[in-house]
């Protein structure tokens, strides 16, 4: 297959940039115009795209896809696929088995699959991705919080607690669990293109 042509990395960039959390676009393209790390793949490399519920992982798997000229893999939408469960109330009803699951598709991926994982997935399961490049996707409370209070289609983490108090208490408790782990930040891999495609 012949490499995409600047223009067209260019355009699949600004797409990216469209599709981040629009508290956070600004800031990404202010970044992306400054010095800074850079980081891809290697070839073969499994890419694992990670981050919390609401983040924009599924929008931007496609994307993702097109930049890095790969096939994608949606692992929720795969779990409920092979399984003929619904996630909602599967991580309600049998969280254990449900988290085995995932861990085991994960695991059973050949390498180089470019794959986008469920919101628990970094909290859960960190080691399973030894040696995979994970790129974050980062998203402000704000939003996270906007769109878990009107997306009524995702599981409750902890029903027992008001909504409210559980969007808060697991955005905050997973954050600072993403921040200690080896993943790579969604403006460091975009710059490593963005040089390659400015004028």
């Amino acid at each position: 297959m012949p490499e995409r042509s600047a223009d067209a990395r260019r355009q699949i960039l600004k797409q990216i940039l469209d599709s981040v959390d629009h508290r956070l676009s600004s800031r990404l393209r202010e970044a992306l115009a400054r010095p800074g790390p850079t980081a891809r793949p290697a070839a073969g490399q499994t890419v694992v795209i990670a981050g919390h519920r609401a983040a924009g992982k599924t929008r931007l798997l496609p994307l993702v896809g097109r930049l890095l000229e790969r096939p994608t893999l949606d692992l929720d939408a795969e779990l409920e696929r092979s399984s003929g469960r619904s996630l909602k109330t599967w991580v309600v009803e049998d969280p254990s088995a449900f988290r085995a699951a995932e861990r085991q598709a994960l695991l059973a991926l050949p390498p180089g699959s470019l794959v986008a994982v469920g919101g628990g997935f970094l909290s859960h399961h960190p080691d399973a991705l030894a040696g995979m490049f994970t790129l974050i996707i980062p998203v402000s409370f704000e939003t996270y919080r906007d769109r878990l209070m009107t997306n009524t289609s995702r599981p409750r983490l902890r029903p027992g607690v008001p909504l409210l108090e559980e969007i808060a208490s697991v955005f905050y408790e997973r954050e600072a669990l993403h921040a200690r782990l080896p993943t790579v930040p969604l403006v460091d891999f975009l710059r490593a293109f963005w040089r390659e495609v400015s004028p």
